[in-house]
């Protein structure tokens, strides 16, 4: 077009209602997972399993679809995206075991990866590049008040509803989402896209796929045969891809863009900042449930603060970035991220709600901050030609970093409350019944309510009192953990990001390279 697309910003907002839906999907699950698991008669490991099977096809699949959407169409892989999350949706609402949730969370996974890198390739194809920094703070704004506003709706739909009813509501959002589409979002594709790479694209399926899934295993089920195969097939495919990558002409990935301290520091830093976010939303949500005992509603309301702050975040990035460059601002987010970890060591048995205020809102401006300015310079490094993969990597770098703050610091967060349960009261319980009690608060919850029913209420309230300390400690402990990793990751981040008179001087260069492209197209 010669001009700007003349209703871009309402096309903005379908693919930030797109996105929505898709980070709800796992944060609402976490306030749902109780009621499913006492309907369904969940195990741990199958609650685990109905979490991460969303996971996998979605980090596994985005690269090679994003690819796929570049050629053919990116509004294209939007809608379809939408229309498998929803059946998805549907089909999770209606099956009644844990093999059928599992399943149905998997095929949303499988929208999601269609969905996630065609939000932002859209986003880059539509908006001018003047206006695209702006829209990315939209877009980022968008995933932090997803992150806030799914305990909300899934605790409000909890109060009256059962579980299926969080995955209900994700049908009538993406239907409007595909109408909006259609009306609202123009056609995209590359004007000048070769053969797909698909030798690659498979590849990054099998090697990502089997890193999430070994990420997911280890930690929680321990590191047998299923975790180590998971592992040599991850670390045999990602070898397996470079080098094939590094020999393809037309590759679904240049790998040589690691190279560069900007690119491979945006993405470090997308990793680091939701592993820090995914595996404190994790143990937080928890702690407001079983811990300070509020309903699945009283959670979300909760957790706002969180999504008010990204918004602040935001906008002072908008303000900032241009000023004073990005390293100072994703520095100072990925800085006050480690602050909002700190707080949470302070956290105790006798803590209210107000010791958390503070931590949601320092980590919701860290969020703003933080991952604007790197998703702009991630999608800056890629042609026209490639803004799905531009996507799809950003994305990537977001779910592997969700991914292993779950598995990491909730290993942490497992083993530190084992630890301090069985120090508390050892002993006093016969070995079975500790052994169930230290499976997971809500289990030592249950425990303690049957003590009761055998033993009086007196030891049953003992025991609570333990179950809450040894989960208390165990958050202060994890969040210890969370705040030295973000914290060494903030100074490498620091290191890698360059300054900027050097990223000016790398754009000029860049524009030089792309503009025979440009007029070509």
């Amino acid at each position: 077009m010669e001009r700007p697309y003349a209703r871009r910003w309402w096309a903005l907002g379908v693919l930030c209602l797109s996105l929505l839906i898709i980070v709800m999907a796992n944060t609402a699950l976490t306030v749902a997972a109780p009621d499913m698991t006492k309907d369904l008669g969940l195990t741990s490991s199958d609650l685990q399993w109905v979490i991460d099977g969303y996971t996998v096809p979605y980090a596994a699949l985005m690269l090679l679809l994003g690819a796929i959407g570049d050629k053919y169409s990116r509004r294209g892989a939007l809608v379809l995206g939408l229309v498998v999350f929803g059946g998805g949706a549907v089909a999770g609402s209606l099956v009644g075991s844990s093999a059928g949730v599992i399943t149905a969370r998997a095929v949303m996974g499988v929208g999601a990866a269609m969905i996630m890198p065609a939000t932002l390739s859209l986003l880059a194809a539509t908006f001018p590049r003047a206006e695209r920094a702006k829209a990315i703070v939209l877009w980022t704004a968008t995933a932090g008040l997803a992150i806030a506003a799914g305990p909300l709706v899934a605790g409000a739909l909890l109060e009256n509803h059962g579980w299926a009813s969080t995955f209900l509501i994700n049908v009538p959002i993406a239907a409007l989402a595909i109408i909006g589409a259609f009306v609202l979002v123009p056609p995209s594709k590359a004007h000048h896209h070769g053969r797909i790479d698909y030798v690659g694209g498979l590849l990054s399926v099998v090697w990502i796929g089997a890193l999430v899934y070994m990420i997911i295993q280890g930690p929680h089920f321990g590191w047998d045969a299923k975790a180590l195969g998971a592992a040599a097939v991850a670390a045999v495919g990602l070898v397996a891809f470079v080098v094939w990558e590094l020999r393809c002409p037309r590759p679904v990935l240049d790998v040589r863009r690691y190279l560069d301290r900007g690119f491979a520091g945006s993405n470090l830093a997308v990793a680091l900042f939701f592993l820090a976010v995914f595996g404190a939303f994790y143990y937080l949500t928890q702690h407001l449930q079983f811990v300070l005992g509020y309903t699945p509603l009283e959670t979300g309301v909760r957790m706002l603060p969180l999504a008010g702050a990204v918004f602040v975040g935001s906008a002072l990035t908008g303000l900032l970035t241009p000023r004073l460059g990005m390293k100072v601002t994703v520095t100072a987010g990925m800085v006050a991220g480690t602050v909002a970890l700190a707080l949470l060591t302070q956290v105790d048995a006798s803590s209210t709600y107000s010791v958390f205020v503070a931590p949601l809102v320092i980590l919701g401006l860290a969020i703003g901050l933080a991952l604007s300015p790197c998703t702009d310079a991630i999608m800056g490094a890629f042609p026209e030609s490639e803004l799905g993969v531009g996507g799809a990597v950003n994305d990537t770098s977001l779910e592997l970093g969700g991914s292993l703050g779950i598995a990491i610091l909730g290993s942490v967060l497992a083993g530190s409350y084992s630890s301090h349960l069985a120090d508390a009261v050892g002993g006093k319980l016969p070995a079975d019944a500790l052994s169930a009690a230290q499976d997971s608060v809500g289990a030592g919850l249950v425990v303690a309510q049957k003590v009761g029913a055998q033993a009086g209420p007196q030891q049953a309230q003992a025991l609570v009192r333990a179950v809450d300390s040894a989960f208390s400690d165990a958050v202060a402990h994890t969040s210890l953990i969370g705040a030295v990793i973000l914290g060494a990751g903030t100074v490498l981040v620091a290191v890698l990001l360059p300054g900027r008179r050097r990223r000016a001087a790398a754009k000029a260069e860049s524009a030089e390279v792309k503009t025979p492209v440009s007029q070509a197209g």
